[in-house]
């Protein structure tokens, strides 16, 4: 049998997008360029060719509105998910995406990414049948994100796996004289799973570490799981506050004066 015979997995993107936010209250439907950000980042998944299929996941009527009203695809879930990966999950069933599928997670309020990030995030999955979920690291840059709780550091092994995500800067550099600095890794918030191990990956209770650093991903690890990690020189712009929006709206003006 030739193995293009072999269907490939195909790829979901899934966009949680939540109303209520402690530091912008509305967020996923603030205008930009007169357009509702979700829709922004809606647009650009759509561009992206390897996605067959792209949804919006929220619990609140009004962002549901706003992505019909711009023909997009919403599945509603559940109002009290603890995490972003239970919604996920939830949505994902609700979707009937096949077991061996791939659910890209894309982050409702990065409104830039690049579509090649989402290429990078899933090619993992595709090429290694057995492998539950991966995601995406950028070199820090910018010294004030290291020890930036904000930022999430992560150290990973030889092979491009995970060995753990922290808001602490890691790895610790014990001789301060030391000649050669330790380079930084920031996790960004990019993840494909296997549809399968969403399910998974919700079954499992709470982890330790995933409690007090308040990363859900370490549960993953913890529980003994693996996660490839990508390293990507894209970084993305996060929308937390509405500063951040303003920075995000002259980035895209640029971009449409040089088109």
């Amino acid at each position: 049998m030739d193995h293009h015979d072999i269907e490939e997995p195909g790829v979901v993107a899934i966009i949680p997008a939540r109303y209520h936010s402690n530091r912008f209250e509305g967020k996923p439907v603030a205008p930009i360029l007169g357009k509702p950000m979700i829709q922004h980042v809606y647009e650009r998944a759509l561009s992206v060719p390897l996605l067959s299929r792209v949804v919006v996941a929220t619990d609140d009527e009004r962002i549901a509105e706003c992505v019909r009203s711009f023909d997009g695809e919403v599945v509603m879930t559940r109002p009290d998910h603890a995490s972003g990966t239970d919604r996920l999950a939830e949505a994902a069933t609700k979707l009937n995406i096949p077991e061996q599928d791939v659910v890209v997670n894309i982050q409702g309020d990065q409104p830039l990414f690049p579509a090649e990030v989402i290429e990078q995030v899933a090619r993992p999955l595709l090429s290694d049948p057995a492998l539950p979920m991966s995601t995406l690291i950028y070199k820090i840059m910018r010294k004030e994100e290291i020890g930036d709780p904000n930022h999430v550091k992560t150290v990973f092994d030889r092979n491009g796996y995970a060995l753990y995500f922290s808001r602490s800067p890691i790895p610790f550099q014990r001789e301060p004289n030391e000649v050669v600095e330790p380079t930084y890794y920031k996790h960004l918030g990019f993840y494909g799973y296997r549809k399968g191990f969403l399910l998974t990956f919700v079954s499992l209770p709470e982890g330790e570490w995933e409690r007090f650093e308040k990363l859900e991903q370490l549960r993953a690890l913890e529980f003994g799981y693996r996660i490839k990690v990508v390293l990507t020189e894209y970084d993305s712009v996060e929308v937390d506050t509405p500063n951040d929006l303003k920075r995000v709206e002259e980035i895209l003006r640029r971009h449409q004066q040089d088109e």
